[in-house]
């Protein structure tokens, strides 16, 4: 479905992300897991063309593209296609939690206004947020917000949507909420790449776990394959470092 491929990301004379590769098929759930500064949100916002790598490929399904090379026509046809759940929601502070879904709906894909928000009505209910459509972000927790931001990840229903990070913002009695509706999604068959700190999570609900360090993929497999069995010395170390923190929050 998904194929990216030696996909390199500089910023000035450091090398973000050095030849990454990876793999999405229909109905996964893929996890990439890594310390802080290994290149996982990075390597979403390259795939979306958030960022502009200077090399590597990318195929989906039938579409081709050099990053470097990328046309515009390009660009807005994988935007189509994908969802986008940031990390720090990015929503309109002007705009009620309905307006914020329909937005996209109406300006991009130029659907009729009743259209649009019939859909996104749909969207916020599925998140959750039925009783919230018309409340601005400032009168939702960081929780709702997100579920905000992920009912319109959805209200676009897209082949492939990519989490960045959907919970690190959030206080902790607010993460099982956000976490709740993914798996829910997943349940569901939606295709998912997640960069996450949730172990539980990944544990839980991806089919594939991929390690990431130093901007290269270190090792991936199976989530059981991960997480007791790994065979690199650098994702034993993440691992255990993982768990002594955990160990200490409780």
């Amino acid at each position: 479905m998904l194929r990216v491929e030696n996909l390199h990301k500089f910023f000035g004379a450091n090398e973000v992300l050095k030849g990454v590769s990876l793999e999405v098929d229909k109905g996964d759930v893929v996890v990439i897991l890594g310390p802080s500064g290994s290149g996982k949100t990075t390597l979403l916002r390259s795939i979306n063309f958030l960022e502009t790598a200077e090399q590597g490929t990318l195929q989906f399904d039938d579409l081709h593209i050099h990053f470097p090379e990328a046309e515009k026509k390009q660009i807005r046809e994988v935007r189509m296609r994908t969802g986008f759940v940031f990390q720090n929601y990015n929503l309109f502070l002007n705009k009620t939690a309905l307006a914020n879904v329909t937005e996209g709906l109406i300006t991009a894909r130029k659907l009729p206004r009743a259209e649009a928000e019939q859909i996104g009505r749909a969207a916020l209910q599925k998140v959750g947020l039925g009783d919230r459509m018309e409340y601005y972000p400032q009168q939702l927790s960081g929780g709702q917000q997100q579920r905000v931001g992920i009912a319109r990840a959805i209200a676009t229903n897209p082949e492939v949507i990519f989490f960045d990070e959907p919970t690190s913002a959030l206080d902790p009695e607010l993460i099982g909420e956000v976490l709740a509706v993914m798996k829910k999604l997943a349940r569901e068959g939606t295709t998912m790449v997640v960069v996450t700190h949730e172990m539980s999570f990944a544990q839980s609900v991806a089919n594939k776990v991929i390690f990431m360090a130093g901007g290269v993929v270190v090792e991936e497999g199976t989530p059981r394959q991960i997480f007791t069995a790994a065979r690199e010395e650098r994702t034993k170390q993440f691992l255990r470092r993982i768990n002594r923190e955990v160990e200490y929050i409780i």
